[in-house]
């Protein structure tokens, strides 16, 4: 067994999420999930059939999101997993949606951070082990962090 890092490909720093899913329904489930979360939202979505033919499937509402999605699936190469880039709608607004999806087994991650894949290769094929979001912690927030904490979730329309 061979540990590869693949990082994530998210050159405008798009929100994205990273889950397994276990059966090719789950493209067209994911898809209505989405549209009917957020009317309008903007997303690209890929899923790697583990079986069959093996395919990275596809769907979305913008091309170039699509893409995306796709670029990174292939790159990570495991079986059974879906990638949706998001623009203009956050995680948190589709992620019950998402999770209420029968197929979807869990969430690996979702964050615009910057992300590497931890995935294990052997002679069958591709898992995904984990993920390292972002960076690692600098300190401990202080009083000011505090109030930069709420005040920056109700600037973007979180809390009252």
């Amino acid at each position: 067994m061979e540990l590869k890092v693949v990082d994530i490909d998210n050159p405008k720093g798009l929100n994205f999420i990273l889950g397994q899913t276990h059966f090719i329904k789950s493209v067209e489930d994911l898809h209505e999930a989405l549209v009917t979360a957020v009317p309008g939202i903007k997303f690209g979505l890929a899923f790697n059939e583990a079986s069959g033919p093996c395919l990275i499937r596809k769907s979305g509402t913008d091309d170039a999101l699509i893409d995306l999605a796709v670029q990174n699936a292939q790159a990570i190469g495991a079986g059974h997993i879906f990638i949706i880039f998001l623009n203009g709608a956050f995680p948190v607004n589709v992620l019950n949606r998402i999770k209420d999806v029968p197929e979807v087994c869990h969430i690996i991650c979702a964050t615009a951070n910057p992300t590497q894949v931890i995935v294990a290769e052997s002679e069958q094929g591709r898992g995904i082990l984990g993920v390292i979001d972002g960076y690692s912690p600098k300190g401990i927030e202080n009083e000011k962090d505090v109030t930069d904490r709420k005040n920056f979730l109700r600037t973007i329309g979180y809390k009252l």
